[in-house]
């Protein structure tokens, strides 16, 4: 508990409880800044016991526009004129965003031209609710104050900026006796934030920080509602039976606290997976008891066949719910609700010193990204599920977010499309000040000692109930030292947290947990596809936590949208010109690894349209590669790989690198590679050793297989033909190796293509594959490798990509739609009259404007036919994205002339 703050009211009391609702800023639409919620919306509290209601909504203003007393602005009727209205959950610059008193942030420099000084001051939030009975008692309960903040409730002030201080403690205020019948002001003074002085929420080198940095209330403020007893911490410990799955033990915790001044005896009953719960439970004035249901004293919770959850592609996920409900003399006085999954989740080291992490018993490669909420801290739960659906699409399991631990809807997200999720706290600012030398944060105080306790009390309270965490990382770039491990793990341990906790996202250690099993050795910018192949650095050996080839220029649709002219120029014409939205970093302030990379292998661009097709086929190939290494790599007897997070998955702004998907959730050629290399059953080659091999996502084995691989000129001249029959490949990613191409071909052409396909037992096509090789291999300099990439000394020659024969490809395209979503098929054709292959034949949804669909999910894409071939895509994405107008389909490609046609 913290000090109790210097001008406490006797009347109220505060307290500090240890679970919490994480939220983050109000924003209704994924590209465009919403209407805010009006501040004259009053929110109605009902006075139904355990109703937890949130504040509809604030009005904010600067305290250097603002005279008035702070218990003038905490009474009902202060008349906030000239205040900004905005949601529930908001950061000062998202509230300055919405309305319009900013140009849009993420367009050029815009954001440059925002003053930061604006932010140095502490602003006002405030907030009007009523009620109508008094009888109940009312507390105040939030996290999510960034940096820390006075509250004030009708003129009084509650608590202190002492108390109410970092983003993830949780705080819980009686207001009871200060709660009138009618109109009632809540008050928040929240002071500015300072990452490295402050245990709250900032950035590296992911994007330009926010001119405020993310000052404000990013969470839901809730004010509860109940009797003498309340009902707080209520959660369900399950263990599963390993590997027979066939039976589960549940036990039921729930904390009853007395708040009145006389003894009362509560009864406490409930269900849980169809059990009834009942207790009497005797408390004293003031008093607090922990009520335990187990398998034991209640044998309905000694489960058999239980409901188990799977990651996404290993089974389903099933969830429970527990409703308990707290009376005294009969009538009700609170009531808990939670939701929760069956699983196992262990995370031992391998032979290796690797984290290989198995679940539910089965062994589990991590295929992961970096995840990032919105820069301003704004929340849309459509525009989250929207992007957690690419996950899944993508075929990727795991998300890792490094701080900006997203609010409880995304969890809950998580939890229903199967997505695995790795939290943990941030890297390099004060969260690490004390262990990370080459950081910027400050040394931790005895106060930050106790924000850090309560924080990792507060996060591990909200996230053990769902099956959708893997694990906590109580460390990032850097591992807490001894006294912080031992203050983070009783956090964790007293609030039942059962997933695993790693000590660092990087190859650290700490005296109790040991060593992380990780490694963080990059690399973070461009390197050749063949880098990822090499059991080093890097590569595809072990757990790497965050890593990609960096740059990921966005599609010409996007890059129109975030860049002026005169930028778009200078994208392509300039790799060494500054870009504001690449990174802040120094490192990462340019593309010129990127852009040497790309016209040494490919040649140099000839115009943007050139730069950018030329980028997606270079993203393509070395997304994919990374992915395939690791998943090739995933059952090896030797240093098999244990998992790999794509560094990032998406950004918190319109971006030039770290990303799969960007802003607007267009889907550009790492997407497209990413989902290629994540097949279920998926046929790959090999850049190291040039095999075929075949890949097994899927829980059952594969058997009577056949693998085809030919590798052609880039004008189609056909080189070599080999097929292989009656493969087999056992499941849960095991790997078989087809056959091994030759070491040299005929024929002077030094680019190639390469097509795998790759037909189940009953001839369907199931994988295919095509790659562009060079006979100049890219040459590392593994010796002068450092901490963000290993430099490339020659290129590989993919030049003879450049004269292939333009192909026409035609499209016909029809849709279905049902229920608000719509299914647009596109069969395509190769037809040309010559040899040569259309090469990256992409296909975007659009409208009739011309503009993308967004966002959308694609079978396939950035696809390769040879003369007379056709392939049948599907799109599937919601009706009204395309604002009432009829579907179109614009096709174009490598070699491939665009064009756009009717789908309806």
């Amino acid at each position: 508990m913290f000090p109790r703050p210097a001008r406490r009211l006797p009347q109220a009391v505060a307290l500090l409880v240890l679970a919490g609702t994480l939220t983050a800023g109000a924003w209704a639409d994924p590209r465009d800044a919403a209407e805010p919620d009006r501040s004259d919306r009053v929110t109605h509290v009902p006075a139904t016991p355990g109703a937890g209601t949130p504040l509809a909504g604030f009005a904010v203003r600067s305290t250097a526009q603002v005279t008035d007393s702070a218990a003038a602005v905490s009474s009902p009727g202060y008349p906030a004129t000239g205040w900004y209205p905005t949601g529930p959950r908001s950061t000062v610059l998202a509230a300055l965003l919405a309305n319009g008193v900013y140009a849009d942030p993420f367009r050029s420099t815009n954001q440059q031209k925002i003053q930061k000084a604006d932010f140095e001051v502490p602003w006002w939030y405030r907030s009007d609710f009523t009620v109508e009975d008094t009888a109940r008692r009312t507390f105040l309960d939030f996290s999510g104050v960034v940096s820390a903040a006075d509250v004030y409730v009708n003129g009084h002030r509650v608590a202190g900026a002492a108390d109410v201080t970092g983003a993830y403690t949780r705080h819980e205020l009686d207001i009871t006796s200060l709660v009138g019948s009618g109109t009632n002001t809540v008050a928040f003074r929240v002071r500015p934030n300072d990452p490295n002085s402050d245990l709250t929420m900032g950035w590296l080198d992911w994007l330009q920080p926010p001119p405020d940095r993310n000052m404000g209330l990013v969470r839901d403020v809730l004010v509860r509602r109940g009797g003498p007893v309340a009902l707080r911490d209520a959660h369900v410990v399950t263990e599963l039976a390993v590997p027979s799955l066939a039976t589960a033990r549940l036990t039921v915790k729930a904390r009853a606290r007395n708040d009145s001044a006389t003894p009362v005896t509560a009864e406490i009953s409930g269900s849980v997976a169809g059990t009834r719960l009942t207790r009497t439970v005797p408390l004293a004035a003031h008093e607090t008891k922990t009520v335990t249901f187990t398998p034991d004293d209640t044998p309905g919770l000694r489960l058999t066949g239980p409901k188990v959850w799977w990651p996404a592609g290993m089974g389903g996920q099933p969830l429970y719910d527990l409703a308990l409900t707290a009376s005294v003399a009969g009538t009700v006085s609170d009531t808990a609700h939670e939701t929760f999954g069956i699983r196992d989740v262990r995370a031992p080291l391998n032979a290796d010193g690797a984290r290989q992490y198995r679940i539910n018993g089965r062994r589990l490669l991590v295929r992961g990204g970096g995840w990032s909420p919105d820069e301003f801290l704004r929340w849309d739960r459509a525009y989250a599920e929207d992007r957690l659906k690419y996950a899944v699409d993508l075929g990727l399991n795991t998300l890792r977010l490094e701080g900006h631990l997203e609010p409880d809807e995304f969890f809950a997200l998580a939890d229903r499309y199967g997505v695995l999720t790795l939290p943990g706290w941030e890297c390099c600012d004060k969260w690490e000040g004390d262990v990370n030398p080459s950081g910027s944060g400050k040394k931790w105080t005895d106060a930050d000692h106790r924000v850090a306790r309560a924080s990792m009390a507060a996060e591990a309270a909200r996230l053990r109930d769902h099956p959708s965490v893997l694990s906590f990382l109580i460390g990032s770039d850097s591992a807490p030292n001894a006294t912080i491990e031992r203050e983070y793990l009783d956090a964790l341990e007293a609030a039942d947290f059962t997933a695993p906790v790693v000590p660092a996202a990087s190859d650290e250690s700490t005296p109790r947990l040991g060593r992380s099993g990780m490694k963080m050795s990059g690399p973070y910018d461009w390197v050749p596809p063949g880098y990822w192949y090499a059991k080093r650095e890097g590569g595809a050996t072990g757990f790497n936590s965050e890593t990609s080839a960096g740059p990921s220029i966005p599609t010409l649709d996007t890059l129109r949208r975030m860049l002026t002219p005169a930028e778009l120029d200078s994208l392509w014409r300039d790799p060494d010109a500054r870009q504001y939205h690449r990174s802040p970093s120094a490192t990462f302030g340019t593309l010129a690894l990127y852009d040497h990379a790309l016209a040494g292998r490919y040649g140099a661009p000839t115009g943007l349209t050139d730069y950018v097709r030329k980028a997606q086929l270079a993203q393509y190939e070395n997304v994919r590669a990374q992915f395939e290494a690791y998943g090739r790599n995933a059952t090896d007897a030797e240093r098999p790989a244990t998992g790999v997070v794509h560094w990032m998955f998406n950004s918190g702004w319109t971006s030039l690198h770290w990303q799969l998907t960007d802003r607007y959730l267009d889907q550009n050629g790492a997407y497209f590679g990413a989902k290629k290399a994540n097949e279920p059953l998926h046929v790959q080659y090999s850049y190291d050793d040039r095999s075929v091999v075949v890949v097994n996502n899927r829980h059952t084995g594969e058997h009577g297989l056949t693998v085809r691989a030919t590798l052609f000129d880039p004008d189609g001249t056909r080189r070599y033909d080999g097929t292989v029959t009656g493969t087999a490949v056992d499941g849960d990613g095991a790997r078989t190796t087809a056959l091994t191409l030759p070491a040299s071909v005929d024929g002077p052409a030094r680019t190639h293509l390469l097509r795998l396909v790759l037909t189940d037992a009953g001839g369907t096509v199931v994988s295919r594959n095509v790659y562009w090789l060079s006979t100049v291999p890219d040459t590392l300099d593994w010796d002068d490798t450092d901490w963000y990439h290993t430099p490339t000394t020659g290129y590989a020659d993919l030049g003879g990509l450049t004269p292939m024969a333009r192909v026409p490809v035609t499209a016909t395209a029809v849709t279905r739609s049902a229920e608000g979503t719509s299914t647009t098929t596109v069969t395509l054709r190769s037809a040309g009259t010559g040899t040569t292959p259309a090469l990256f034949t992409d296909v975007r949804l659009v409208d009739a404007q011309g503009r993308p669909a967004l966002p959308v999910r694609w079978s396939d894409n950035e696809v390769s036919l040879w003369p007379g071939e056709q392939l049948t895509l599907t799109a599937t994405y919601r009706t009204g994205d395309l604002h009432g107008s009829a579907p179109q389909v614009r096709v174009s490609g490598w070699n491939v002339p665009e064009r756009t046609v009717p789908a309806a």
